[in-house]
């Protein structure tokens, strides 16, 4: 564990030399690989004073991993411009190094400063690489979201810490408080981060002002946090929650068929898969407040299959904006006849987004449908809905921006590269792979 923390940090130093892009791109490919090959199967591994992970963290963190690598390669017009693009990495490398220790503290407060010090970072890559000068807006709107929810949160730990006397998440499951105001501060920064719907209105601004790289982490791992965040402190509010959640589980499931019904009306492509995202983790929030294993489970499995799928649809619509200069979906057209072979990365990653087979968000939606079934039937009709316009706002982004006819100024517009070929690649091919070995996601609980 300690080992991949001193690497990454000795890899600031780097950013900061000339001509290093490429080499902290392929270091980081090759950490990533390290990473990977390093999984083994016991309970806790990596362990240390303060950090160590589970299979839980572990699969959270080898996406962090992943999508910082992909970032860096999907932003190849700051190296191309020049624009401070040692800042860039550097800006990269920080969040990347937050985000590994909050998915591997096994301590609360180590957790609680690591998952608010991600959104500096963050904040910092929209402020400073954005396209309009509305993204101050958009990051005072992440900034206070998070914020707003996250001083209740570090009351709540240090109750805990008062009234249990340790903070360790491996010994939290001995406890069952029975507390509305512990349940309220500790669930609620999780839910803004992740974005529930009503505390959601921070996400499609952030995601529309944000630079390909910002998109790509927010949608691939910060949303993420939340969930993490939630798996964790449900260990021992199981008897508060078992009476509450039922009011999470409606908000979710009602707030997902209505960001739906919003999908359908944008014109922006950014915009819109950024509410799909909302809608995504409205299905993660209502699976997860069941309360029961499948739930817990296929929260986990969806989110890895979130980040890998809504990061890959950004990249695409990132691919169409370098070249036509706007995400408007009135000019985004006919891009079939301009870039033919870029429709079929288009095709797939749409119908991973709807959960086609044999993509891993089947495997997480169907369990996820299972849990809340399973806990009361009559969820049925907002699953189906859900269900439903999920593949019908996907399919409006693929034939409106496929199909049609073009606009006559875009004929000197190129096909992709294959630096942006080989990217949505290293999106898709997890995707889809991991879905055959299902017991690795399966095994953290």
């Amino acid at each position: 564990m300690l080992s991949y923390l001193i690497g990454l940090l000795f890899l600031i130093p780097l950013c900061f030399k000339k001509m290093s892009w490429y080499l902290i791109q392929n270091l980081l490919f090759l950490f990533s690989l390290m990473y990977l090959i390093n999984i083994d199967f016991f309970c806790w591994s990596g362990l240390s004073y303060m950090f160590g992970y589970d299979y839980l963290s572990y699969g959270l963190s080898m996406l962090s991993f992943w999508i910082c690598v992909l970032m860096i390669l999907a932003s190849y017009s700051v190296i191309r411009y020049k624009f401070y693009n040692n800042l860039f990495l550097f800006m990269i490398l920080f969040l990347l190094i937050m985000l590994f220790c909050t998915f591997c503290s096994l301590n609360m407060i180590s957790f609680y400063f690591f998952f608010e010090g991600s959104l500096l970072p963050t904040l910092f890559l929209i402020f400073g690489w954005g396209y309009q000068p509305e993204r101050l807006q958009a990051g005072i709107y992440l900034l206070f979201y998070t914020l707003f929810a996250s001083l209740p949160l570090l009351l709540g730990i240090m109750y805990l810490y008062n009234s249990a006397n340790y903070l360790v998440f491996s010994l939290v499951y001995m406890n069952d408080f029975m507390n509305l105001y512990l349940y309220f501060s500790m669930i609620l920064a999780f839910l803004v981060k992740m974005p529930m719907y009503l505390f959601h209105l921070w996400l499609p601004k952030a995601h529309v002002e944000a630079p390909i790289s910002g998109s790509m982490i927010l949608a691939g791992v910060l949303l993420k946090l939340g969930g993490y965040g939630l798996l964790r402190v449900f260990e021992y509010l199981m008897g508060v929650g078992m009476l509450i959640n039922m009011f999470w589980l409606s908000i979710s499931l009602v707030g997902g068929f209505l960001v739906s019904l919003m999908c359908m009306r944008q014109v922006d492509m950014k915009a819109l898969i950024a509410y799909s995202s909302v809608a995504h983790m409205g299905l993660v929030v209502g699976g997860l407040m069941t309360l029961n294993i499948w739930g817990f489970y296929m929260t986990f499995v969806l989110m890895i299959a979130h980040g890998l799928c809504s990061s890959g649809l950004f990249c695409l619509a990132n691919i169409s904006y370098e070249r036509l200069g706007s995400r408007s979906l009135l000019i985004n057209k006919g891009l079939m006849n301009l870039m033919p072979s870029m429709a079929l990365w288009w095709f797939l990653l749409s119908s991973c987004n709807m959960a086609a087979p044999p993509s891993l968000n089947l495997l997480g939606e169907i369990g996820l449908l299972n849990s809340m079934i399973g806990w009361m039937w009559m969820v049925m009709l907002f699953l189906i809905l859900i269900s439903f316009f999920s593949a019908a706002y996907t399919l409006y982004l693929y034939s409106y921006s496929q199909h049609g006819i073009y606009y006559s100024g875009i004929y000197s517009s190129m096909s992709g590269y294959c630096r942006e070929y080989l990217l949505l690649l290293l999106h898709w091919f997890p995707l889809n792979l991991l879905i055959l070995k299902s017991e690795y996601v399966l095994i953290w609980f």
